[in-house]
């Protein structure tokens, strides 16, 4: 946001010096980025008089002048058409750096006869576009510097601009009175009454306006009127220097007066020429497909939903965002149509974001003006356009309604203490938000309608202190806790996935944080994918889906190290997963992947591929660390991302899944393109049963006295019989003396036949009260064999 110190004090009666006002605006929060001196570069020019000029024998359009600016008469050539004798000029002397022509000044020889300096025009010192001519000043003293000339008879000319950075929560910050505002509130003047009166009409307007009303959200309130008569031409020089000052380009004056009222009040308006609108004008959403031409003579096509202003030949102007090209104003306008709307900020936002426009109408209308203030723009317009332009104003035509910002909030004096930390008395507190426009009825604080960031009372809190001058705030130490142990800040959950992450590094994994965003194709390979997961507004096409699992961005990063030459790899992942895209729809898991082989070749032969058990035994090691039960059943039925016969799932029960280990499914990992072997394992923490009782104490040594006892078993089986059902029928024969039973060997083929296996178990007994006799454990294996027979059809085999 760009002003000039005279526009500040079109609004703002101060004796404040320039450093004060730079020093306050930042301190308020309006930081300032620069200090643009006109002055500092016209420093070096100064006043002179053309004593003599006579024609340049060698050149019929120079002249050879004689010019004094104070140390003597000078020869200057000039090609000027208005250099002659007696005129006030200003003069660049011999080695003056001239910015409108980038160039330094030198005495140099123009058709053989030198010149000893130039004599300036206005675009030469980038002061206007103006180059028809040397700039002729009316008078003036000799060899005076031109910038205090221009203090004493054109101040606008040196007026200092001041930029300011405007965050998003302060779009009253956008007109220059809305810094007038806070400037006041802090204590560095008072504020300028402003207003005007209303223009009534002379006439009825013949061009009406009506809003559909399935656009009413995005365009509340259209305010118009129409001015026959007016003359359209170059502004008066006041107000094209204002412009110029803060980078905008003079056009006309119907267009500049637009331009001022964006800047001076924050109210972006526009001007139609009312002869090049046919019929009446509709505010109306967009169906799709159809075509605008910008002011910038651009080619639009609206989408559908986009709010745009018609007349019975099409569109005319996009609401909020850009006028049209048909309908502008020219120097040939005589009767103008003035718009002073309301649209609606996320609507112009997503808008002028699809379509690729950036306008300073834009910039504002979705940030948020003061919709209270449209009608008062109309008037303010109005009564500009017909001081400069003259001409005769119709009625005001009213579309829709004004939209109720109205809101107040309580104002707590005690609270700022409590905020932050500064002792400032109730009746200051008071006087501060009623000298920012907020109205104090009781202890109840009515918000302005310019200021849509004040949303809570906290917030009153803010603009208290901010007035007050948060950089005086001082630290002060908060009182210690009273007695007692604070509760612990580290939730059990985050206590379990700091121990997966200290097992997983123990066991030679190295830890990958990755994005949570992945593509479609790979999101779907793992059951993800669909549109409930899809992000609106993705940063790339690679990142345009929550992710489902882990895997992928492991799988994803392995094959970019396998790229670079690294084949053997060990990574693990802690983070959440998503399986859909409302809160709650996510869960923390714990992943790891191993490719390639278990290390580097090796004259002993140790190094081989990777395998199913190597992920089982790491997988098992995590949960035993974050306190999963020792007993678990090992089932199948995974997801189809798993190789069908290579995996399992660790549960407690049929339901109840703590995690998944085995090898990826082959077309899983040629679509990740990676190689060799490729085993990994996800782990659901949270399934996780916590501990019935927590104490800080280590559970006392379960010592044993007795001597455990192994027994041996091999059985003949089907080849389609599990271990696992095995096992836990052995398991099941004595539940009180059975501590662990153990596949140790499988044999298939031989003299056992086709479609049949020998399994061989250990079982381990563990006696409590006494040494088991040998009719004890007879009457055990017994049982187990038993068991097993009538589990698995097999029988022991002799």
């Amino acid at each position: 946001m760009k002003f000039t110190l005279s526009w500040l004090k079109d609004h703002l009666e101060t004796d404040a010096t320039l450093d004060e006002i730079l020093y306050a605006l930042t301190d308020l929060g309006l930081e300032v980025e620069g200090v643009e001196n006109p002055a500092a570069k016209l420093s070096d020019f100064v006043v002179g008089k053309v004593l003599r000029a006579e024609k340049h024998p060698e050149a019929d359009r120079l002249k050879v002048c004689q010019v004094e600016y104070g140390d003597g008469p000078v020869q200057i050539i000039c090609g000027a058409p208005n250099a002659r004798e007696g005129i006030t000029v200003v003069v660049a002397r011999p080695g003056v750096y001239v910015p409108g022509i980038d160039t330094t000044i030198g005495v140099g020889k123009i058709r053989g006869i030198e010149s000893h300096g130039m004599m300036a025009s206005e675009r030469e010192l980038e002061m206007s576009d103006e180059h028809t001519g040397i700039i002729e000043l009316p008078e003036g003293e000799i060899g005076q510097s031109f910038p205090d000339w221009l203090a004493v008879y054109d101040p606008a000319r040196v007026d200092p601009v001041i930029e300011i950075a405007i965050t998003p929560n302060r779009p009253d910050a956008l007109g220059v009175r809305g810094i007038a505002r806070d400037l006041a509130a802090r204590g560095l003047g008072t504020m300028k009454a402003r207003d005007v009166a209303p223009v009534p009409g002379a006439f009825p307007c013949p061009i009406t306006v009506t809003i559909d009303d399935d656009t009413r959200d995005a365009a509340p309130v259209f305010y118009g009127r129409l001015i026959r008569g007016v003359k359209n031409g170059p502004s008066p020089d006041w107000l094209q220097t204002a412009l110029r000052a803060i980078g905008l380009r003079p056009i006309s004056t119907l267009v500049d007066i637009t331009n001022f009222f964006t800047y001076d009040r924050n109210r972006p308006l526009h001007v139609f020429d009312a002869d090049k609108v046919a019929g009446c004008l509709r505010v109306h959403a967009a169906k799709g497909g159809e075509t605008f031409t910008g002011l910038d003579e651009k080619e639009y096509v609206l989408a559908p939903g986009m709010t745009a202003i018609s007349d019975d030949n099409g569109v005319e102007s996009l609401a909020g965002i850009m006028g049209g090209l048909h309908s502008g104003c020219t120097e040939e306008t005589v009767n103008v149509f003035v718009e002073a709307a309301y649209f609606d900020p996320v609507r112009t936002a997503y808008t002028g974001r699809a379509l690729k426009i950036n306008s300073d109408a834009r910039y504002r209308f979705e940030r948020g003006i003061d919709p209270a203030w449209t009608p008062e723009g109309m008037e303010h317009a109005t009564r500009m356009i017909l001081d400069l332009c003259g001409g005769e104003a119709s009625d005001v035509v009213v579309a829709g309604a004004l939209p109720d910002v109205a809101r107040a909030y309580k104002l707590d004096t005690d609270r700022v203490q409590s905020l932050v930390g500064m002792d400032i008395a109730p009746e200051t507190q008071r006087a501060t938000l009623e000298a920012l426009g907020f109205t104090l009825e009781g202890d109840m604080a009515h918000v302005p309608s310019w200021r849509p960031d004040v949303m809570g009372e906290a917030d009153l809190v803010e603009e208290v202190a901010r007035i007050a001058s948060l950089t005086k705030l001082q630290g002060r130490p908060l009182p210690r806790a009273s007695t007692g142990v604070p509760k612990p800040v580290v939730t059990q959950g985050q206590r379990r996935q700091a121990l997966a992450r200290r097992t997983a590094a123990a066991l030679g994994y190295n830890e990958c944080v990755t994005y949570s965003f992945i593509d479609q194709p790979t999101a779907a390979l793992f059951g993800g994918g669909t549109e409930a997961t899809e992000l609106e507004n993705p940063i790339s096409s690679e990142m345009s889906h929550m992710r489902p699992a882990l895997l992928p961005g492991l799988m994803q990063a392995a094959s970019r190290n396998q790229a670079r030459g690294i084949m053997d790899l060990a990574l693990f992942e802690v983070g959440p997963a998503f399986h859909g895209g409302e809160p709650g729809e996510q869960h923390t898991l714990i992943s790891g992947l191993l490719v390639g082989r278990t290390g580097p070749k090796d004259v002993r032969g140790e190094s081989r591929p990777v395998d199913v058990f190597d992920v089982k035994a790491d997988a098992e090691a995590i949960l035993a660390a974050i306190g999963a039960p020792a007993k678990v059943q090992i089932l199948r039925g995974a997801q189809g991302w798993w190789h069908p016969g290579r995996h399992g799932k660790i549960c407690l029960g049929p339901k109840k899944v703590l995690g998944v280990f085995g090898e990826l499914h082959p077309r899983v990992v040629a679509a990740m393109d990676l190689k060799g072997p490729v085993m990994g394992f996800t782990l659901w923490p949270d399934e996780v049963p916590m501990p019935r009782k927590t104490s800080a104490t280590r559970p006392a040594l379960e010592a044993r006295d007795l001597q455990a006892v192994e027994r041996d078993f091999a059985f003949v089986v089907d080849a389609q019989v599990e271990a696992l059902a095995l096992t836990n029928a052995a398991a099941g024969a004595d539940k009180t003396l059975i501590e662990e039973v153990r596949v140790f060997d499988e044999f298939i083929g031989g003299a056992l036949g086709e479609g049949k296996k020998s399994l061989a178990i250990t079982v381990r007994l563990q006696p409590t009260d006494a040494t088991l006799t040998e009719k004890e454990i007879e009457a055990v294996a017994a049982r187990i064999v038993a068991k097993v027979e009538k589990a698995t059809g097999g029988v022991l085999r002799g």
